[in-house]
């Protein structure tokens, strides 16, 4: 019988190309001694064993290939046989039976997400562009998220994302990574390394959903390469998202905790040890996901970080004022200003224009070909939408306060991806 199911303990699961990067690294982080939620993965085998037992591999084939027209009832074919079509009988077995082990360790409630052969891997980190399902709880739920794991490498948001990336669906498949669910009091990102030689760390109450999202701005923390805190910038965390028994859900943020710090100075410290810890077993520079709960501080997620040398704007744009934000992390641009203010408006967006906009969610992701920068009232350096920015070269700027309104549309503005300043010309 072939072994699908992998616990994250096993050697066996860091094989990224068994289970993609994002689950790999969550077992080769474990096995190095870094806290990780108990769990297990799902092998991409599985995924192309489901696509052989539907008899989709043709249909998969031609909607991988064929021009987009052509191509429509072949993917929405795969699309949903995928999504309500039972799972073959040996492989939902090996599921069902890890979870159950999974829940007699830690409790019922698991987070589901997917984990492509290609995700996470340098320049192609497929940020926001698969699913993550939180609070899973029996066995239903856990076959019907796997599925959907499986059909979101088909869905019309990473298909356009490979299209940018010259891939394809059928050059890769997709592992399903399961973990117990954090019970997070905190969550966020962090980068092991900025451009100006330290790290970062971003950070917002309850779960990192809002952060990757781009829905609040994070408190930021700014570490030497040592570990030391240099800065701490209080960001405004309004709301705040929390799993309970019928999914995520969003809640208002008590005023007197809006601008409070979410996390301590050791557990900043912590952090970063843990930053240079992942950046040492994976070999290069690493943006984490991570949440704190009761029991202390877990890795949820850790991926190949891009960087870039810090650029030096012309010294025509040093003369103007500027406001500052978040640095995306990468790059300098400059270009006429659009300011949108909902997602029906970015056909305004013309090649080599800055984005201007109140929310910078991976959904953006459509835009970057074409932009010189972005610029965002919401989100953190740590957001979906700021890594696939920075795989790009892209720079971008983020809780950059009143930015649709203060930027005029059209003027001429310069984004400074690195120091996290934006400056423009009325």
């Amino acid at each position: 019988m072939i072994q699908y199911v992998v616990n994250l303990c096993d050697r066996a699961a860091a094989d990224p190309d068994r289970f993609g990067p994002k689950a790999a690294n969550q077992a080769t982080l474990g096995q190095a001694g870094l806290p990780i939620p108990d769990g297990f993965c799902l092998d991409a085998a599985a995924y192309r064993a489901q696509i052989e037992s539907l008899g989709l591999a043709e249909a998969a084939h031609r909607a991988a290939t064929l021009d987009y027209m052509a191509a429509r009832q072949y993917l929405a074919q795969v699309r949903i046989a995928l999504f309500e079509q039972p799972i073959a009988a040996e492989i939902e077995a090996q599921v069902l039976a890890a979870y159950h082990e999974l829940a007699d360790r830690v409790g019922p409630r698991v987070a589901v997400r997917s984990s492509s052969i290609m995700e996470d891997r340098a320049g192609t980190s497929f940020a926001g562009q698969f699913q993550s399902y939180l609070g899973i709880d029996n066995e239903t739920d856990l076959l019907t998220t796997v599925r959907a794991c499986w059909g979101a490498l088909w869905s019309s948001r990473a298909m356009r994302y490979m299209d940018g990336q010259d891939l394809s669906p059928d050059d890769t498949a997709m592992g399903v990574l399961v973990q117990a669910l954090i019970d997070a009091r905190a969550s966020g990102g962090g980068m092991s390394q900025t451009a100006g030689g330290g790290m970062s760390i971003s950070a917002t109450w309850g779960l990192g959903e809002a952060i990757a999202q781009g829905e609040v701005v994070p408190d930021r923390y700014d570490l030497t390469r040592g570990g030391d805190l240099v800065e701490t910038t209080l960001g405004h965390k309004s709301h705040s998202v929390h799993c309970h028994h019928h999914g995520p859900g969003s809640r208002a943020v008590d005023a007197a905790r809006v601008a409070e710090p979410c996390l301590s100075n050791d557990e900043v410290r912590q952090l970063g040890q843990m930053m240079r810890k992942a950046e040492s077993v994976m070999g290069r520079p690493v943006e984490i996901e991570w949440a704190v709960d009761a029991s202390g501080i877990r890795m949820l997620q850790a991926r190949p970080l891009q960087t870039q040398p810090a650029p030096v704007p012309d010294e025509i744009w040093l003369r103007h004022p500027g406001v500052r934000g978040h640095p995306g992390g990468i790059g300098w641009g400059a270009g006429r200003a659009c300011v949108i203010s909902c997602e029906c408006e970015l056909g305004r967006v013309g090649p080599g224009d800055v984005l201007v906009t109140r929310v910078a969610g991976p959904a953006l992701a459509q835009i970057l070909p074409r932009v010189a920068g972005v610029v965002s009232e919401l989100g953190g350096s740590t957001s979906h939408l700021a890594s696939l920015a920075r795989e790009r070269g892209i720079p971008m700027v983020l809780g950059v306060p009143d930015a649709t309104h203060a930027i005029p549309d059209g003027a001429q503005v310069g984004v400074d991806g690195v120091a996290g300043i934006v400056r423009w010309i009325s």
